[in-house]
């Protein structure tokens, strides 16, 4: 997996850092979370094709996180796109984006496929054979949701050398990946852990956007690989993260040690703050392992 944050800033920008926009890739599929003002730009700067982006996920309504989807959608359309998009996303959006399309008169030559989360549980919301998407509720001002991304667990490692003493077919070796013994013709079992290795440990990514901060929040990505926390303010602002149902940096931290995470980044800063250092100091004091996400950031996993 591979995080680029488009976008580190809450509601509104400044020079150095847009509203809310990621890419998250997934063994060369690209998944877009969050769609602020200025995403295109960015996409175009990282020479990402949006043509290649077939999942959006938006996480709520707040302009912030979805103004820049309308314009992105009509450059899809300008630009060739046949194939359905997913779009994964609150109720209201389809109405949002119908009435824009309306006046604007705008025909898409795609079709949306809408997913609705639900703003109250955990909800399976998408997978294929290698992976899943589960949304879930935040604590915010309006029904807001976060994402988890999560790799189905991965097939053993054939070892060669096993696979061509014990003679093996073809055909069979999808068994053994998968865990089964293998039986010689002449009836003696051949243990699995014979026959192949672990494989590369399936990963993890937990999105979080907007949402005050909720001790139920990391029973939603326990063990999670690499969680993203907003974390708009500093600690001498708590009051004011507490009125606007945003988090600190603290909180942030307090969130991924309770969650047994393996990485956090945060991001989502108000724009009054300069300095970002500070965030990382008090987010530390819960999580060593923290980082500063900015504009163009990218973070393997």
């Amino acid at each position: 997996m591979r995080i680029l944050i488009l976008g580190s800033g809450s509601a509104t920008p400044t020079v150095t850092r847009n509203p809310t926009a990621q890419i998250l890739e997934v063994s060369g599929r690209f998944f877009l979370i969050d769609c602020g003002e200025t995403t295109q730009l960015s996409l175009l700067r990282k020479k990402i094709s949006l043509l290649k982006i077939n999942h959006i996920c938006i996480s709520h309504l707040h302009g912030d996180h979805w103004l820049g989807l309308p314009g992105l959608l009509s450059s899809m359309h300008l630009g060739g796109r046949t194939a359905p998009l997913k779009l994964f996303c609150p109720t209201g959006m389809e109405v949002l984006l119908q009435t824009i399309f309306h006046y604007s008169d705008t025909q898409l030559q795609f079709e949306i496929e809408y997913h609705f989360h639900h703003p109250t549980e955990k909800r399976l919301i998408w997978e294929d054979e290698g992976m899943e998407i589960f949304s879930f509720p935040l604590s915010h001002k309006i029904p807001c949701n976060g994402f988890l991304f999560q790799e189905k667990p991965k097939l053993r490692n054939l070892r060669r050398e096993a696979i061509e003493v014990y003679k093996i077919p073809v055909e069979l070796m999808m068994e053994v990946k998968a865990g089964k013994d293998w039986q010689q013709p002449d009836g003696r079992i051949i243990p699995n852990a014979l026959l192949t290795k672990d494989p590369k440990p399936s990963s993890s990514y937990a999105f979080c956007s907007d949402t005050a901060f909720n001790p139920d929040l990391p029973s939603y990505f326990p063990q999670v690989t690499v969680l993203y926390h907003e974390a708009t303010f500093t600690e001498e602002l708590a009051d004011r993260a507490v009125k606007t149902k945003h988090s600190t940096a603290i909180q942030a931290g307090k969130i991924a040690e309770m969650a047994g995470a393996k990485n956090l980044l945060i991001g989502h800063f108000s724009s009054r703050y300069k300095d970002l250092n500070p965030f990382l100091v008090e987010a530390k004091r819960h999580f060593e392992n923290t980082t500063l996400v900015f504009d163009g950031f990218i973070f393997d996993f």
